[in-house]
């Protein structure tokens, strides 16, 4: 399983799947088969060892090849869909982080221009003699 950079700032949402994936063997396991079958030498693999069953081990139409070849499509494919809902969970998990945090930024912008608002209205006071929404009676 890959590392974080240490060099690079992640965001919190990942670094908690990260976490997870590492804690977890099995899926640690899912991950290392999902890289492997993605990758060129599972294809190269797969070319010599199709290419030695048909030559070596039998012979036309290959139906052991074939039961072979198609529980290994089962299989691979449970585990495109374990990947797929990794990635879901981990897009829904980022999601709800960056929904807390833009909600709280909100909160505090809220927040700042009240204040600013009531300091603008205390300076006017001060200043003024009055208050920002009335003009000084003269």
């Amino acid at each position: 399983m890959p590392k974080l950079d240490p060099n690079i700032v992640h965001h919190p949402a990942v670094v908690a799947q990260f976490e997870k994936r590492t804690s977890d063997a099995q899926l640690r396991i899912a991950d290392k088969i999902t890289a492997f079958a993605g990758s060129m030498n599972f294809v190269y693999l797969h070319i010599a060892l199709f290419a030695l069953w048909m030559l070596a081990f039998e012979t036309s139409p290959w139906p052991t090849l074939t039961l072979i070849v198609s529980l290994e499509a089962i299989f691979l494919s449970t585990f495109v869909m374990i990947g797929q809902n990794r990635q879901a969970a981990f897009q829904q998990a980022k999601s709800d982080r960056d929904y807390q945090d833009v909600d709280s930024l909100l909160v505090e912008n809220t927040n700042l221009t009240r204040l600013i608002n009531e300091m603008t209205e205390e300076l006017h006071h001060h200043l003024l003699g009055g208050s920002a929404s009335s003009p000084p009676t003269g």
